[in-house]
């Protein structure tokens, strides 16, 4: 009875992570229903319906005084603030480019994410490099260094999700909360700043409110519900799987994402894409198994 339950518990945990990096895949659908709307303008309204939705739910749970007692701790105030403008500022950026028909190069972040992750632990919590980790790092550099080479500019795009996500992991590191608590405070730090912009910008392009329909509304109200469903989604599978495993379904969003770029959107992907992404799709390949061999064994261990 045991080991059922743990497998049940491991497949439960397999279908809510899937559930999350696929929400996050298809996220540029969404993102182009309102494409009417300036990405400051969606951004605006994305942090203040993510807080409305938490806050609704953190009240369900009655969790409130679970999440005030975070700000007691500098250390932990100081972290919330970081990590709520630079999971903003990843917000903008992503927004702007599903939006601007940059949904391939949008996808390329979250390949090389993982490897600037390691990346940071090198160069701020002074971890060591494997040899796996090495050729993962030196064929995804390749790989970005065909595509500034081929069309003369750096993928800016793509480095700025992949460094903004991966800094923003690094936050997180500092805050010890879960998933809920962690988005209401960081959308709260963030909400004067939407409240702001809406009501001094809405009449200069960033959203005019009357302008839109009753559809585009509660597009802009459902964004807090698809901001933070996926991120729930996410903690509750991560808590029951190995890392190892979590490592493998998280490609599932980017390349979701490609896809919908290329066969949906249209957007160019030619043979300097094609040549590109084998150096990075081989790269992540052989830095998500080498983590397999490395992390499995621990988490299965601490999951039986």
């Amino acid at each position: 009875m045991l080991n059922y339950n743990n497998h049940s518990e491991q497949t439960k945990g397999i279908i809510y992570t899937m559930g999350a990096f696929s929400a996050w895949g298809l996220l540029p659908i969404y993102w182009k229903q309102l494409n009417t709307i300036s990405p400051m303008g969606i951004l605006a309204n994305r942090i203040i319906w993510s807080f409305v939705f938490v806050a609704v739910l953190l009240s369900l749970k009655k969790q409130w005084g679970k999440t005030w007692s975070l700000f007691k701790n500098l250390t932990t105030v100081l972290s919330l603030v970081l990590s709520s403008f630079i999971i903003t500022l990843n917000w903008l950026i992503y927004i702007w480019a599903v939006n601007s028909n940059h949904v391939v190069e949008a996808s390329l972040g979250y390949y090389i994410n993982p490897l600037i992750t390691v990346l940071l632990g090198i160069l701020v919590l002074h971890e060591r490099l494997d040899r796996w980790q090495v050729v993962s790092i030196a064929l995804a550099a390749i790989g970005i260094l065909i595509l500034t080479v081929e069309f003369g500019k750096i993928p800016w795009i793509a480095l700025s999700l992949a460094i903004t996500f991966a800094l923003y992991g690094l936050a997180k590191r500092l805050i010890q909360a879960d998933a809920l608590t962690g988005i209401a405070l960081e959308t709260l730090i963030m909400v004067p700043a939407g409240l702001i912009y809406l009501t001094f910008f809405q009449g200069q392009g960033a959203i005019d409110l009357g302008k839109i329909n009753g559809w585009t509304m509660l597009l802009l109200a459902g964004s807090g519900v698809v901001t933070a469903t996926p991120l729930l989604w996410f903690a509750q599978g991560a808590k029951t799987i190995p890392f190892a495993t979590v490592g493998f379904i998280q490609y599932v969003s980017p390349t979701l994402s490609l896809l919908l770029g290329v066969f949906l959107y249209k957007e160019s992907f030619s043979m300097v894409h094609v040549f590109s992404f084998s150096f990075i799709w081989t790269a992540v390949a052989i830095f998500t198994i080498s983590r397999l061999y490395v992390v499995a064994p621990a988490g299965n261990a601490v999951k039986n």
